[in-house]
C-alpha cells in the first residue's frame, strides 16, 4: 500500500527540484528552457491533478471519499475496467500536452514513466514495482516543470545592443 511517508518522500524531492531552481543560478540551463503558455500550464496543472486523484482514489480512499460526490469516482477509478483506465488516461495525456514544448529527451522520459505507470497498473505488477513508477513519473514531472519549464509569466530580457 502506498504510505504516507511514500507520498512525503515524492513531495519532498519534488520540493528540492524547486528549491534548487530557485537558488541554483544558471537554473534552468537557457538552452534547453521552454516557457509554458498559459494554456500549456493548465493543461499540466489539470493533468497533475487529475492523476493526484487517480493514485488518491487507489491508496487514500477515505481522504478523496471526504470530498462531498465523489463515491462515484472513486468506485469507476478502484474498478480497474476502462474507466479505471480513462480516469488515468486523460490526466496522463493532459500532463504530456502541456508540456509538449519542452525538449524532447525529457518529454520521452516522462512519456516512458507514465506508460509504465499505466501499465504496472494494470497487468498485475507487483505493488512494489508499481509504485515505483510512480514515484520515478512524480519525479519526472516535477524535474521537467522546475528545471526545463519557464512560467508564462517569464519573459526573457531584451538583448542590449553594443554601439560602436
Amino acid at each position: 500500500m502506498m504510505s504516507t511517508l511514500f507520498v512525503l518522500t515524492l513531495t519532498g524531492v519534488a520540493f528540492t527540484l524547486l528549491v534548487l531552481r530557485l537558488v541554483v543560478p544558471g537554473l534552468p540551463v537557457k538552452r534547453f528552457t521552454r516557457r509554458l503558455t498559459p494554456l500549456d500550464l493548465g493543461l499540466t496543472v489539470v493533468g497533475v491533478l487529475g492523476l493526484i486523484l487517480h493514485c488518491a482514489s487507489m491508496f487514500f480512499r477515505p481522504v478523496v471519499a471526504a470530498i462531498p460526490g465523489s463515491g462515484g469516482v472513486i468506485s469507476q477509478i478502484n474498478s480497474m475496467g476502462t474507466a479505471s483506465m480513462i480516469w488515468y488516461t486523460v490526466p496522463a495525456l493532459l500532463v504530456l500536452v502541456g508540456l509538449r514544448r519542452q525538449h524532447w529527451v525529457a518529454l520521452i522520459f516522462l512519456a516512458g514513466s507514465l506508460l509504465a505507470v499505466g501499465i504496472t497498473m494494470y497487468n498485475g505488477t507487483a505493488l512494489s514495482t508499481h509504485l515505483d513508477t510512480i514515484f520515478t513519473a512524480g519525479v519526472m514531472i516535477a524535474a521537467t516543470v522546475f528545471l526545463l519549464s519557464a512560467p508564462p509569466w517569464h519573459r526573457e530580457p531584451t538583448p542590449v545592443i553594443a554601439s560602436n
